[in-house]
Order: C-alpha cells, then sequence, then structure tokens
C-alpha cells in the first residue's frame, strides 16, 4: 500500500491510503472530461522524487527499476508515447563520472590508497549513483515532456495562398 502523493505537497488528506490494482486487472481509460481536467500539478522536485503519473499521480512510472510500465494503471496514460530517449544517460555519464573522477583524484592525492581500496570504493558507489540518478532522470524527462506537451517534431506542408 503507498501513499499519495499529497504527502509532499501538503494536501489535506495527505495520509489516505491509496491502493494500487493488481497488476493483471484491466484498466479503462479515463473519460475524456475527467482527462481534460488534470488535477493540481505538484512542484516538479516531488513529483521526480515520487515518480508517478504525471496525469494522476497515482500509479507508478516504473515496472522495473528502470523500466517504464506501458501504461498507468490507475488512468490509462500511455507511457510509450513519450520519448525520453539517451538524455538522462548522457548527462549521468557527465555529471556522475566527473564526480567520481573528482572524488577518486582528491583521495588518491590526499591518501594514496592501493589500487584495489579504489576498486571496492567507486566501482559500487558509480554503479548505486548512476542506476537511482538514471530512474529520478527520466522520470523528470516524462514528467516535463507531459507537461510542456512536447512532442516530436513535424515539418508543416507548405500552404498555398490564392492569388
Amino acid at each position: 500500500m503507498r501513499f499519495a502523493l499529497g504527502a509532499m505537497t501538503g494536501h489535506k488528506d495527505a495520509m489516505t491510503p491509496n491502493p494500487e490494482p493488481p497488476l493483471n486487472e484491466s484498466v479503462e481509460p479515463m473519460p475524456a472530461a475527467q482527462a481534460a481536467a488534470p488535477p493540481a500539478e505538484a512542484p516538479l522536485v516531488p513529483a521526480i522524487l515520487a515518480s508517478r503519473c504525471p496525469r494522476c499521480a497515482k500509479a507508478p512510472l516504473f515496472a522495473g527499476w528502470v523500466r517504464f510500465a506501458d501504461r498507468c494503471r490507475a488512468c490509462g496514460l500511455d507511457f510509450s508515447q513519450f520519448n525520453v530517449g539517451d538524455g538522462p544517460a548522457a548527462f549521468l555519464i557527465l555529471i556522475v563520472g566527473g564526480l567520481i573522477v573528482a572524488l577518486a583524484l582528491t583521495l588518491q592525492l590526499s591518501v594514496e590508497p592501493p589500487f584495489w581500496v579504489h576498486i571496492l570504493l567507486w566501482v559500487p558507489l558509480t554503479s548505486l549513483l548512476v542506476v537511482y540518478c538514471l530512474r529520478l532522470s527520466k522520470a523528470a524527462l516524462l514528467i516535463l515532456e507531459y507537461r510542456n506537451q512536447a512532442r516530436e517534431g513535424r515539418i508543416a506542408p507548405e500552404r498555398t495562398t490564392a492569388a
């Protein structure tokens, strides 16, 4: 049982349990009238940390540790329409890689530990940071795509004007 996103936003029903439907239960898409009026958006950082559906904030975004679910189990939003792509991985290579290299160099220059200490310290730390940050950055990009209604670019057909 999970708790509603209201816990992070200070909503009055913050601690009400939010039961999730079982995975094998079929979900009907949200009616058009209800889908047109989304709930008030949570601030971006709490929404990313909660990793919930950007439309209803009830069902989780992920089916695995870093794999998106096909669709929201609560409202039926199709997550496959969003193109997160390789953006999160590229950012993580630069940010986490730079951070680990800086920390490893600092440790080496200040203490000069044996090489095996570097292996035992930096390999697990890098792995944990990459997996955790990949989940957060993928959630961030999907939520931002939804909020900004970002779609794949299209070239508009040329308009012909009557002379």
